[in-house]
């Protein structure tokens, strides 16, 4: 498959193993220079006709903690096949009494409170660069999405924007003291997955945004018995978030295909890393250069 044949991925989180109502024409499952990605990667046809990838970030079965997900390949294996967009989805905690169980949210910033075990540049071992990464996710896809938001709202199910979410190293869910206190730093949604997606993505010049499926309150918010964030809960939620996220998709896929082809998306992020490397060419290792010329192409 040619580099150009898939502009737009979707990568799918914890209950969102599969998209329906499209035909399957291909699987993939490349071996990058960063290994291999989660799962095959299903290409998709589009009743526009373009092709459309998703990937399960989990593993088809939930078979990786977020600890362990191979980021680096999943983010360069959609890179090399063309993906200039990632519309990623991911079950999220919420902080705030308005964001409810079954609510959809874009968010627009992160903190980072991932514990720095897991890889989250392509630029290492000899080859410096620096990403701007002040906005985190890019403005123009979550447009498009919140403009579908009544395929959600339908169900009473409401899609909040302007959001900062927290990522946390798992598998474990936080302790009641850490909850409080990302709620006193202003956070609204607690996860474990967006990084170091989102900061691959951003060095690898593809536009992503995410959304966020509520599926509790996390533990600061405790219930008139005193209980905290139960798994039993959370998987409750998850059916039905999955659901709504394969009907906003159905809305969705089509305008960000219009946006994409007619080159109204991604124009501030492409040819953005090709001056970004500060390490003198005469010093970059060759090894990782001949690795990132996996994802772009003739820039070192």
């Amino acid at each position: 498959m040619s580099r150009s044949d898939v502009k737009i991925a979707i990568i799918g989180g914890s209950g969102l193993y599969h998209l329906d109502h499209l035909e399957v024409v291909d699987e993939l499952y490349p071996e990058t220079p960063w290994g291999c990605p989660s799962d095959e990667i299903v290409i998709a046809r589009t009743p526009h006709g373009h092709n459309i990838a998703f990937l399960a970030r989990h593993g088809r079965g939930h078979t990786i903690n977020p600890t362990e997900v191979p980021a680096r390949a999943n983010i360069a294996a959609l890179k090399h096949i063309g993906v200039e967009a990632i519309l990623a989805f991911s079950s999220v905690g919420s902080l705030r009494e308005e964001i409810k169980p079954r609510d959809f949210v874009l968010p627009d910033q992160i903190i980072d409170r991932t514990k720095g075990i897991r890889p989250s540049t392509f630029f290492e071992d000899g080859v410096v660069a620096h990403a701007m990464f002040a906005d985190p996710f890019f403005k123009g896809i979550a447009d498009i999405v919140f403009a579908q938001k009544d395929s959600l709202e339908g169900d009473g199910v409401k899609l909040h924007r302007g959001k900062t979410l927290v990522c946390m190293e798992g598998p474990q869910f936080s302790t009641r003291a850490e909850s409080h206190m990302y709620r006193s730093w202003g956070a609204d949604l607690i996860n474990m997955s967006v990084l170091p997606e989102a900061k691959l993505a951003r060095e690898a010049e593809i536009a992503y945004q995410m959304v966020c499926m509520s599926t509790d309150y996390d533990c600061w918010r405790e219930g008139e018995e005193g209980e905290a964030v139960s798994v039993e809960a959370v998987i409750a939620n998850l059916e039905s978030n999955t659901n709504n996220a394969k009907r906003l998709l159905l809305a969705v896929i089509p305008e960000l295909e219009k946006a994409l082809y007619e080159g109204a998306l991604a124009k501030s992020i492409k040819g953005s890393m090709r001056f970004s490397c500060i390490t003198g060419a005469a010093k970059r290792n060759p090894e990782i250069v001949k690795k990132l010329e996996y994802i772009l192409p003739g820039y070192y």
